[in-house]
């Protein structure tokens, strides 16, 4: 699933193209790219015809456009290979075209979802006010911000890492910890700030959480600038563009490839159904607990860590 820099991406483009147009037709050529709009396909271009777009909103990895329906907006899952395009009418189709909408506006053109892998789709939900949130889409209502959202408070991130009983890369890619960070920027991000993926949360001194908040931010940033990450066709912007900031991609991807801090060969290892990049040098793994008999006169052991170097 494409990450915050991505995503963004996206929505810049759709709220320059597609937000405060008129829609008159909507043709759903795969069902699957409507399951979750559970009402079905027919449902979904009925509700959608003759509204209007309004601005495209993010939050973390989820995309949406309200419409002038109140309190409705669609919804997008780009999943694994789900582009959302802007194209003039009458342009060829995409062989993996599953949904068209057609503008109403003299200008004319179409929003095309365009889906290889159909993981991803269009859905119609509710918007919510949520307190200090303003308005979600019901069905993302506990994502939390994002550390490029300015109302991302660091002080209860910071909280919240300590009093979780996790480890540093879980802990980012939680979307109601911290949302937009995925695979990619993680390892970017944690190579930035010389911590191990497996390092416990309980062991980030606010500095070093502050610290690394900081890599993350540096990091999607520079991505942004660049246009997002593309490894391959499936993530382009809605006008069919690559990203390019895998060739600035300092760990993600490079294994034995020298580390560009110390020269150390970058290392990969299997991590909840990923991978997970890093340098064995400047990110040294954390200290194991080891064990050590309690008391004279009491029963078995205890565990003792030591307090984990910077």
């Amino acid at each position: 699933m494409p990450e915050l820099p991505e995503v963004e991406v996206v929505r810049r483009g759709l709220e320059r193209w597609a937000s405060g147009r008129a829609i008159t037709d909507v043709e759903v050529r795969h069902p699957r790219a409507v399951r979750r709009h559970t009402a079905g396909a027919a449902d979904f271009a009925a509700r959608l015809r003759g509204h209007r777009f309004g601005p495209a909103r993010r939050r973390g990895k989820y995309l949406w456009l309200p419409l002038d329906d109140p309190g409705v907006c669609v919804l997008a899952h780009l999943g694994m290979s789900g582009q959302l395009l802007i194209q003039p009418a009458g342009a060829p189709d995409e062989r993996h075209l599953r949904i068209r909408v057609t503008f109403a506006d003299p200008a004319g053109g179409e929003l095309r979802f365009v889906d290889q892998r159909t993981f991803g789709g269009l859905s119609l939900h509710r918007e919510l006010v949520v307190p200090d949130s303003g308005a979600l889409p019901d069905v993302i209502a506990h994502i939390a911000r994002d550390p490029l959202d300015p109302l991302f408070d660091e002080r209860a991130f910071h909280t919240a890492l300590r009093r979780r009983r996790t480890t540093v890369k879980r802990a980012l890619l939680d979307q109601s910890l911290i949302s937009g960070v995925g695979n990619i920027y993680a390892d970017e991000a944690l190579w930035r700030a010389r911590l191990h993926y497996e390092r416990p949360t309980a062991s980030l001194t606010r500095p070093r959480t502050t610290e690394l908040l900081g890599h993350i931010r540096d990091v999607m940033n520079a991505a942004l600038a660049a246009g997002g990450t593309s490894f391959d066709s499936l993530y382009v912007n809605v006008n069919g563009e690559s990203g390019y900031f895998e060739r600035s991609l300092d760990a993600y991807g490079r294994e034995d490839e020298p580390c560009r801090r110390c020269g150390t060969p970058m290392r990969r290892r299997p991590w909840m159904n990923r991978s997970s990049y890093y340098c064995p040098r400047c990110q040294p793994p954390p200290r194991p607990r080891r064990t050590v008999p309690v008391a004279p006169g009491k029963a078995g052991t205890r565990n003792v860590s030591r307090r984990p170097g910077k």
